[in-house]
Parts: structure tokens; sequence; C-alpha cells
């Protein structure tokens, strides 16, 4: 079963084109990303529960690691991604609700959420600690944010690569920011517990190969 809300409607500031592309992009990214982070994703999407809220699921990359029957709602402000959020949720067996909403303010009801998810998406917002605030507000007592991100680069030529190409890969990619200190905005967020690794993992794209990822129980 597959519903669209639009409580709030936006979507991150870019043009259709520019969304379109990404829509089409990610939806083949996604393997490449799968190939790369298999083994940290079988890792960390375990012991999920009946129903998982995930910001910015973009093409449903994830959606291959939920237990079918799993429902998933999906926080996309990309309107050109449902529908292949849609097709892959019905081939992973997932029951699908989908908000247009931002990440930021997702329209969900406090404490409402038993695990968020969020996977290559805060990079994207347009305010992460915003985000990450929304994610603990709509989270149960007790409940996780799970996180893989690629963050600020772990030596000094990774780092000077994503400065030299921040610009451009921002426009491209919908406001990705590739040097962001996602940790440190977790750990300031008002979370029980966090715990969160760095590592860097060799992806086709080089910009992006420090991430950081792990749980933040509240």
């Amino acid at each position: 079963m597959t519903s669209t809300t639009r409580p709030i409607l936006g979507v991150y500031p870019s043009s259709n084109a520019v969304s379109r592309f990404n829509a089409w992009f990610f939806d083949r990214f996604d393997l490449l990303m799968n190939w790369s982070l298999a083994s940290l994703k079988r890792q960390i999407y375990f012991d999920l529960p009946e129903t998982i809220v995930e910001i910015g699921p973009g093409a449903g990359g994830n959606f291959g690691y939920y237990s079918p029957g799993t429902t998933v709602i999906a926080i996309e402000p990309n309107r050109w991604m449902h529908d292949r959020l849609t097709r892959n949720a019905r081939e992973a067996g997932l029951h699908l609700v989908i908000h247009d909403t931002l990440a930021e303010e997702t329209g969900l009801a406090s404490c409402s959420a038993p695990v968020v998810i969020s996977n290559l998406v805060l990079c994207t917002v347009t305010e992460p600690a915003a985000a990450i605030t929304e994610a603990h507000r709509i989270l149960e007592p007790g409940g996780r944010l799970i996180v893989v991100e690629h963050v600020r680069g772990q030596g000094p030529l990774l780092r000077a690569l994503q400065r030299l190409v921040r610009r451009p890969w921002r426009w491209l990619f919908e406001g990705c920011e590739l040097n962001r200190d996602t940790a440190a905005a977790i750990s300031a967020a008002g979370f029980s517990s966090v715990e969160l690794t760095d590592r860097t993992y060799l992806t086709p794209f080089l910009p992006i190969n420090s991430f950081a990822y792990g749980t933040a129980v509240k």
C-alpha cells in the first residue's frame, strides 16, 4: 500500500531539471553505494521495528535491507523520486507512505517514531541541526536515529578535493555539502547516547569517501 500526504509543500532549492536528474541519477547511484557499503548497512540496519521513518530516502536505496512487511514513512521532498520509491517499495514488499515535506519540518507527531534513518541526506538538508532536532522530536523515548553519512574528509588531500569541487557539487546534487561535521551536530542534539564511527570507504565518488555511521538514542 502506498499513499502520499502533503501537509507541508516544498523542496530543497533546486530547479526541476536538477531534481529530475537527481531522481534518475540516484536510482542508479544506489546500486554503486550498496556495493560499496553493503557490509556496513547489514551491520547497522538490524533489529528494526515494523514501522520506520526514513528522511530523504531518494529512490529507496535502503529498501532491500528492510524486512518485507515493514511500513516505511518516507520524508522525501523531491517529487521526481516518488515513482521510483513506490516501485522499489513494491519490489521489496514494503508498505510505503510518502510525505513530501522537509527533514527539518516533517509534520509527524512528537514521540511517534521508534526509528529514524538518515542515509546520505544530512549533507543536503538546508539546516542539518534543525533536521537532527526534528528527528529527536519525533522519536519516541528510547527511539534510535540511525545514520550513514558522508562527512568532512579525514585527511588533507581529501579535504582539499572537497574544497575544490564544493560549489559545482552543491549545485548538481541539490545542496549537498561535502565537508559537514555531522557527527558533532548529532552529538550536540541532546540524545541520551551517541555511538558514531568514522571510517573511509572506497566509492567511485572520491569526495564522499569519508563516512560517519552509527546510532543516537533519545
